[in-house]
């Protein structure tokens, strides 16, 4: 009933002369009388079925998403359809490749069912009549066990896009386009009469690529999508067609051997039910090359779009696309008198239109009669219509196809990024989503901040002063000075100048008064609005990453081109990379006011009612509260301002009042491992990732548990710390930057209840880590650890083999420097007491393929979910150490 009744709305909305669409201001006539009415009632039933209805007022939001629960341990599957927007978002988070399966498990086994409830069930789906009291419940059977799913999955998807908020949605194309996945660009809302242009939730979508030849000089490329201006191709329907768009689409991006099932289609089996509310939208992907010949299908990036729906009833979303493209390709089995008035009207036009035809009872000579009217008007020839039957050969069809492409790519043709088509949606009365008010306050804040900014260095000099040689001075007087306090018979005399040189270096920040840049960013983060800070934030994250990029004819310098630079003795704060400008910077500088106010007050150099900065903690801490990482070791320093942590650690346990029980999980190795990434695909987390661009400084970030899964997991948060690119992996001539690194590996290993090391090769366990065992040992304190063994290759290699496993515990022979500090000796695996099959984990390689169109591997996803699942369990049986609340944290952290 739904399809035929859908039918008849399509044919009632083509009524008429002119087909009753007026596409010059965006509205539509007959959408405005009779298509909305049927459309909320099927909008509303599907946020029903979904339980999505409560999140249309107070929309779903990324915090939302992030809490730890029952669910967080369990590998489960979807028994009702209420089930599904969670498992998906969860599958999302883990970079699942299976996230748009929408079928579902059942309790009980069909041939189980009740007869009572079955007969019931199956009255209810045979009489119901949507002409009825769209009130009643039409979906009360769907409770019951039933065969398959009642969800396309691309309705799920329009439904949990339209119940989230703008950073949710953010989040969830983030998370589809690394894996591969087709992503909305316009957002269907018939209830709402209005569409949506979704340019903001595409900004946080970055992707790298390579020209051929590969990685030659200035072959390598980094941008956003957003800003990308590429050749563009789209993929239209018209009335009926036999062949499907998406498995074309799917081949024509996929290389020799091998299937991208980039876009969804029915034969995935994933949910196959018909679409509901998700006709009208508007998708798109890209193709971006790797500088390999044999693996490139293209030799430069484009972009694909995939109307669903067909166009006759869509012609707002089709004028768009028309507006936008380098060409467009029309499917359709026959043309009409109707189809062929809607075609005339683009006879203004100058897109290129393709036509893949495939004829069927008789229509044969009708589509050739309309092809040779509309050749004149849309300006196309006879090599513009192709037909594809069941017969034509497959993969000869798809090289034609990407032939085409070819050609009009190397040919004068249109160009355009996503923000080039939202200019164009706005015109054509589409609703942009980044058109909020907020949001543009936010980017103009950004944007006279970002002005100012000529030289990165220069900006870090003249308006980030108090980072500058003064906070290294001060770091390195205070590290001498609680040094001090191991030594048997301190030197008064040294202990007092050690004090002296740090209150006059923090008299000297203290008379620095915050400049224009810094107070206009405090404005920012300060603003009443949550959503305005938010918004802010992630303005100046991408504004800041933009001026950090390299230079265009410039490859990006690595960590193995740098290394060479590292090979003499160096300053112990000497940059591994060249540390881009980033948001922790203007933090960082807000920390360095508070610290240097705070030395004085407790020194007695001024008094408590002249302090200008108290309010810094406060503000911070609602940045960390909404799910932005926070500095814990200042990465310039390479130490941590003890006031400014502890100031945001007593704000953070006076804001969460009763519910400040934590676990500390820090996650420690070798920069390059990818421990950031398993951090983010294991919480949802949103640590910087990447060799050239990753801040060296550790952060930290707070996740929220359930409260009705706090009393059994034993915590109300859990403190999430990564610890950058702080451990090298080498000895660096056994000089003054191993013996640093050991301490900060002490130091983060020392506050944590769970510790995750993770490692690139069976031997590189790095010493400082080592080193901090036994130191730790010497305290009393172990963490619950767990070593990681990633496979960062391409291609999948087996896991280690046993004996491998063994030298994994065993301490390398170069290990005698850090036995011989703590005047110490034993076997690492004798000290540690390491189980081998609970604490070592082999994951696969991240990517399925060769990047940049590689997408997740499953085994990578399905493995870090163990990897989750076992350190929960952990904290859960108390194998983590004596959990904490947040003022035992600030007595640990002063005490290390």
């Amino acid at each position: 009933k739904w399809n035929y009744w859908s039918k008849d709305l399509e044919w009632r909305e083509m009524e008429g002369d002119d087909c009753g669409f007026h596409y010059g201001d965006g509205t539509n006539e007959a959408q405005d009388n009779d298509f909305p009415t049927v459309e909320r009632s099927r909008l509303q039933e599907m946020l029903s079925l979904l339980g999505l209805e409560t999140y249309q007022a107070q929309k779903l939001t990324l915090q939302d998403s992030l809490q730890i629960s029952f669910d967080s341990m369990k590998n489960w599957a979807p028994q009702v359809p209420k089930d599904l927007p969670w498992h998906f978002l969860r599958k999302l988070q883990a970079l699942n490749a299976e996230a748009r399966n929408t079928t579902m498990v059942l309790d009980v086994p069909p041939e189980a069912w009740p007869a009572e409830k079955e007969s019931q069930a199956e009255e209810e789906m045979m009489y119901w009549d949507p002409a009825e009291d769209v009130a009643a419940d039409i979906y009360s059977f769907s409770e019951l066990p039933m065969p398959d799913t009642p969800v396309n999955p691309l309705d799920l998807l329009c439904a949990l896009l339209l119940s989230s908020d703008t950073f949710l949605q953010q989040e969830v194309l983030l998370k589809m386009s690394l894996c591969q996945f087709a992503l909305p660009l316009v957002l269907p809302d018939s209830e709402n009469h209005y569409h949506t242009f979704l340019l903001w939730a595409l900004r946080g979508v970055v992707r790298t690529w390579w020209f051929q030849p590969l990685r030659s000089l200035g072959s390598f490329r980094e941008d956003s999508v957003v800003l990308s201006r590429v050749p563009t191709f789209a993929f239209v329907r018209m009335d009926v067609s036999s062949n499907s768009k998406s498995q074309l689409l799917n081949a024509v991006l996929s290389p020799a051997r091998r299937q991208w099932d980039c876009f969804w289609h029915r034969d995935l089996n994933l949910g196959t039910n018909p679409r509901e509310i998700s006709d009208g939208l508007v998708e798109i992907s890209w193709f971006f090359p790797s500088g390999k010949e044999d693996l490139d299908v293209f030799p430069e990036p484009m972009a694909f779009l995939n109307l669903r729906g067909d166009i006759g009833s869509h012609w707002l979303q089709f004028k768009l696309l028309t507006e936008v493209s380098s060409a467009v390709f029309i499917l359709t089995d026959n043309i009409s008198k109707k189809e062929y008035k809607l075609l005339y009207s683009m006879k203004e036009s100058t897109t290129k239109y393709y036509f893949i035809l495939s004829p069927y009872r008789g229509k044969r000579n009708t589509n050739l009669r309309f092809l040779n009217r509309l050749i004149p008007v849309l300006k196309i020839d006879h090599s513009h219509v192709l037909v594809k039957v069941s017969s034509t050969d497959s993969e000869g069809f798809v090289r034609r196809i990407r032939a085409i492409m070819c050609s009009v790519a190397r040919s004068p043709c249109r160009r355009v990024s996503v923000e080039d088509m939202a200019h164009a949606a706005r015109k054509l009365g589409l609703r942009v989503d980044e058109d909020f008010e907020e949001c543009q306050k936010a980017k103009d804040r950004m944007e006279k901040i970002l002005r100012k900014i000529k030289d990165v260095d220069a900006y870090k000099r003249d308006e980030l002063r108090l980072q500058g040689e003064p906070a290294r001075r001060a770091a390195q007087a205070e590290r001498e000075f609680c040094q001090l306090q191991w030594v048997p018979e301190p030197p008064e005399k040294h202990r007092a100048e050690l004090r002296r040189r740090v209150l006059e270096l923090r008299v000297q920040q203290n008379g620095q008064e915050p400049t224009s840049g810094v107070q206009e960013f405090i404005l920012g983060i300060s603003s009443p609005s949550p959503s305005e800070r938010q918004y802010f934030l992630r303005w100046m994250e991408w504004g800041l990453a933009r001026l950090g990029q390299p230079r265009p004819r410039q490859p990006p310098e690595t960590l193995l081109t740098l290394r060479p630079k590292l090979g003499g003795p160096s300053d112990l704060t000497e940059p591994l990379w060249p540390e881009p400008l980033g948001v922790e910077h203007f933090l960082r500088e807000m920390g360095q006011f508070y610290e240097a106010e705070s030395c004085l007050i407790e020194a007695g150099r001024l008094p408590a009612g002249q302090r200008r900065f108290a309010h810094f903690p406060g503000v911070a801490v609602e940045l960390l509260l909404g799910g932005l990482p926070l500095e814990l070791v200042d990465g310039a320093t390479l130490s941590i301002p003890v006031r400014w942590v502890t100031g945001l650690l007593k704000e953070l346990h006076t804001r969460l009042d009763r519910r400040s029980r934590l676990v500390v999980l820090s996650a420690l190795g070798v920069p390059g491992t990818g421990k950031s990434t398993l951090l983010n695909t294991m919480f949802g987390l949103k640590f910087a990732t990447g060799r050239s661009c990753s801040p060296r400084g550790a952060f930290m970030q707070l996740l929220p548990v359930a409260e009705g899964f706090s009393q059994d997991l034993g915590c109300d948060q859990i403190l999430v710390i990564d610890s950058g690119g702080l451990i090298s992996g080498a000895l660096a001539s056994a000089g003054d930057r191993f013996e640093l690194e050991a301490s900060l590996a002490t130091l983060l290993m020392g506050l944590s209840n769970v510790t995750v090391v993770s490692l690139a090769e069976t031997k590189d366990i790095p010493p400082a880590v080592l080193h901090a065992f036994l130191r730790l040992e010497k305290m009393g304190h172990m963490p619950n650890y767990q070593f990681v063994y990633q496979n960062l290759h391409d291609l999948p290699v087996p896991s280690p083999k046993p004996r491998d496993r063994r030298q994994l515990l065993d301490p390398p022979s170069d290990l005698s420097r850090a036995t011989h500090l703590e005047k110490q000796g034993g076997g690492f695996r004798t000290l540690a007491g390491l189980a081998e099959r609970q604490h070592v984990w082999h994951i696969p390689a991240l990517w399925h393929g060769a990047p940049p169109m590689a997408a997740v591997s499953l085994g990578y996803s399905e493995a870090i979910f163990e990897l989750k699942r076992c350190l929960l369990e952990n904290i859960r049986n108390g194998l983590s150490n004596q959990n904490q609340n947040i003022q035992q944290l600030i007595e640990l952290l002063r005490r290390l």
